[in-house]
């Protein structure tokens, strides 16, 4: 837990205090002054929750990093064995892909550069 929110929790609660007296002995002074702690508190427990949900956040996504890295042996195995069943059960389909594959790789590679536009002179 945040110190922000247990510091704005503190404020709002002596706003709501400060404001109930205020009413009840009729100063709107102290009345408004109570109101205006308590948003202040509110406002301040409301950024501790936002500090603390961006803290949590973050700790599910390095654990989740931490968890992927770990596994990511495991992972590259079974898509490795995935692959291999995939080109034992259609070779041909395999041969096929990887030759389109290595076509339009080559011909990318082989392209000639593009030519500026032609100048023209007046």
């Amino acid at each position: 837990m945040d110190n922000d929110r247990i510091a704005g929790a503190a404020k709002d609660f002596a706003g709501k205090a400060e404001g109930a007296v205020g009413e009840m002995t009729g100063d709107s002074k102290t009345e408004a002054s109570g109101r205006a702690r308590e948003a202040a508190g509110t406002v301040q427990n409301l950024y501790g929750q936002a500090k603390d949900a961006a803290r949590e956040a973050a700790d599910t996504a390095v654990n989740y990093a931490k968890e992927t890295y770990e596994s990511r042996g495991e992972t590259i195995r079974s898509g490795q064995q995935a692959l291999t069943k995939t080109v034992q059960d259609n070779p041909i389909g395999a041969l096929l892909v990887a030759g389109g594959l290595g076509l339009a790789l080559g011909l990318m590679l082989t392209r000639p550069p593009r030519r500026p536009p032609p100048r023209w002179r007046y």
